[in-house]
């Protein structure tokens, strides 16, 4: 038996809302149809690289500092923000990462893993997606990230706040002084400190981790050496 035609319509709505909550659309889109290549909208800024001495593979890049501001992605950058972890460092990157993505209308989802035990599954359900770049905000995440992604190289990801010790090409990282995490039981360059994780460097963490991918300057962990 049907229900009545006014069920149907006070339905309809909620089912819509459930269905964008467990897609977590932003634009409408599901990322099935179409998509272009992205592109850099900008250009570097001087310090940036050194065109005559191109970062080997692995490579530490010390950026001058706001060289990257004058770079954003083309329109409908498709992002996954993969993020594990309730401290207060994660928070902050997340918060820059949302500020960052609102700012340049960049279209961005979010997987946050159930879990130790989802961690690579949760990883997996990202690349699912097929996004332009996932970007992984938590310590949690690095042990896995260095499992799973040599054997996903088409897939570009980009670490914030931490690095992968032997990253292949297709990752990038972004840390400073006291937030070198490169996963457990290996040396960091500096000691982990909770309060170095300030708005203004998560900021440019991902400012700076998009611009080098989208100038094709990846599997290289850029130092943001300098306060920003």
């Amino acid at each position: 038996m049907r229900p009545p035609l006014r069920a149907v319509a006070v339905l309809a709505p909620a089912i819509a809302l459930a269905a964008a909550l467990v897609t977590g659309c932003g634009s409408g889109d599901d990322w099935s149809g179409p998509h272009p290549e992205p592109s850099a909208l900008g250009t570097l800024g001087p310090g940036f690289v050194d065109p005559s001495s191109p970062p080997t593979p692995e490579a530490t890049l010390t950026p001058r500092p706001g060289s990257w501001n004058g770079i954003r992605p083309s329109k409908d950058y498709r992002v996954v923000l993969l993020t594990e972890g309730d401290d207060r460092t994660t928070k902050a990157l997340v918060k820059a990462v949302r500020d960052w993505a609102g700012d340049e209308h960049v279209d961005l989802r979010t997987v946050v893993p159930d879990g130790p035990s989802d961690l690579i599954p949760g990883i997996t359900r990202a690349m699912d997606m097929k996004p332009d770049l996932i970007v992984s905000a938590g310590d949690a995440l690095i042990d896995p990230l260095a499992m799973v992604t040599p054997n996903h190289l088409s897939q570009q990801f980009l670490v914030v706040g931490a690095e992968l010790a032997e990253p292949t090409h297709n990752v990038t990282s972004v840390n400073w002084p006291g937030a070198s995490f490169r996963g457990e039981g290996l040396d960091t360059s500096s000691p982990y400190d909770e309060n170095s994780f300030t708005p203004e460097r998560c900021t440019a963490a991902i400012r700076a981790g998009v611009a080098a991918v989208l100038n094709d300057l990846t599997g290289l962990v850029i130092s943001l050496d300098t306060p920003t």
